[in-house]
């Protein structure tokens, strides 16, 4: 059987950004919450899946061609929520609880211009499940244990509302590996292109 690979591709943080959003981990240590490592913190731009040795191949000249035709951009990060943001606001008294936190920022006409070219791209060559929601820049610090969640009583749920203000300039795309080692993802960077 052949080996597959755990892809996708990513924007790295800067340091000192992924140094400031580990820290809200003390602020919220009272959410039931799997907290993401700090050296794991990025924004996704494409899940692609479960890619053989050859997809990976065939994807990364993909990428490696449509990033070439992009600039650098900025990346803006102004509050850290509860997420998925189409459920918020939360009703704390019943419906779904949260899935994790995040780090969400202002949509972005060059990001998502680079996310959909990469899609048109990338499925005449592969087979990966494209998101076609409008792309949001978001960094998820921590899912949320649902289970958990439910125990506690609706007007002891912490609120996670806070206004931040990052903004960092994005030069490279890295295409990334999850790698499962001791039980903990590990995020491997296979490819970085750099933008224009």
């Amino acid at each position: 059987m052949q080996k597959r690979h755990r892809i996708f591709i990513a924007i790295n943080l800067p340091h000192e950004v992924k140094k400031f959003l580990s820290g809200f981990q003390k602020k919220f240590n009272g959410i039931p919450a799997k907290w993401t490592p700090k050296d794991n913190l990025h924004i996704t731009l494409l899940f692609l899946g479960d890619l053989t040795d050859e997809e990976l191949g065939q994807a990364c000249v993909e990428i490696k061609e449509v990033v070439k035709n992009h600039t650098s951009f900025n990346i803006e990060l102004n509050k850290i929520m509860y997420g998925p943001d189409n459920k918020i606001p939360f009703d704390t008294t019943q419906g779904k609880p949260p899935r994790m936190i995040w780090a969400s920022g202002e949509k972005n006409k060059e990001v998502s211009q680079l996310k959909n070219n990469l899609e048109d791209a990338l499925l005449e060559k592969i087979n990966f499940k494209p998101d076609n929601k409008l792309f949001s820049p978001h960094v998820i610090l921590a899912r949320i244990s649902t289970f958990l969640w439910r125990q506690i009583e609706p007007e002891e749920r912490p609120e996670v509302s806070e206004n931040i203000n990052i903004s960092f300039t994005v030069e490279t795309i890295e295409v990334m590996e999850s790698v499962l080692k001791r039980g903990k993802p590990e995020y491997l960077i296979i490819e970085s292109y750099n933008l224009k």
